[in-house]
């Protein structure tokens, strides 16, 4: 499938870039796309927490009342978890929420996340550029000149540009990156995916393996 290349001011440069039907066109496997954006949304969690338990409070062990004759519930330590101030029962403990995934569901969920785009018309290819010096203003004109400064966008770079990183920093609805750091989540969170020239090789070669 072809695509129009558009420069930075979003005029069509007359030129056409060929996508990958076999990245940018196949049949959405859906759940593989959940299955990816759900093992990245784990690994974001640091999986940190922890509440005392019953064995970790200081307190006395001296069984607070006699076991039958009060006509109440039997009861041991103070530190229970029944009691005000007593440890946590069943509390969180630290824990890995990661977990594996092959590889080629991996792959297949990045390339039907693309074909999803691709689909919606909201994949834009833009000529490859680049700025003097780090500034955010020639950024959100670039945004404002592709109609997107209101929208999340992701821009794929075929290699890492300081001056244009930089510049998108500060703005919470951008995101720069390299074909190598494409992943599922960026590519469904983002309304518009602006891939560079430089950046289709790299994409079609990582995920036609």
């Amino acid at each position: 499938m072809k695509v129009a290349v558009l420069d930075i001011n979003g005029k069509d440069t007359g030129r056409k870039a060929e996508l990958s039907k076999d990245v940018f066109a196949i049949e959405p496997n859906n759940h593989a796309v959940y299955l990816d954006v759900k093992q990245y949304l784990a690994n974001q969690r640091q999986g940190t927490h922890k509440a005392k338990e019953r064995a970790e409070i200081t307190g006395s062990t001296r069984k607070i009342k006699k076991q039958k004759g009060t006509g109440t519930a039997r009861a041991g330590s103070i530190k229970s978890g029944l009691f005000k101030g007593g440890g946590r029962m069943f509390g969180p403990r630290p824990r890995n929420y990661g977990f594996k995934l092959n590889k080629n569901v991996k792959r297949l969920a990045r390339k039907s996340a693309l074909s999803i785009k691709a689909n919606d018309k909201s994949i834009v290819v833009l000529e490859d550029f680049n700025f003097d010096a780090p500034k955010t203003k020639n950024f959100v004109d670039v945004l404002k000149a592709l109609e997107i400064d209101n929208k999340k966008s992701l821009f794929v770079l075929g290699d890492s540009n300081n001056n244009v990183y930089l510049s998108s920093r500060n703005l919470k609805g951008s995101e720069v990156i390299t074909s190598s750091e494409l992943s599922t989540y960026k590519i469904m969170n983002a309304n518009k995916v602006v891939v560079l020239e430089g950046a289709l090789e790299g994409i079609e070669s990582n995920l036609s393996k």
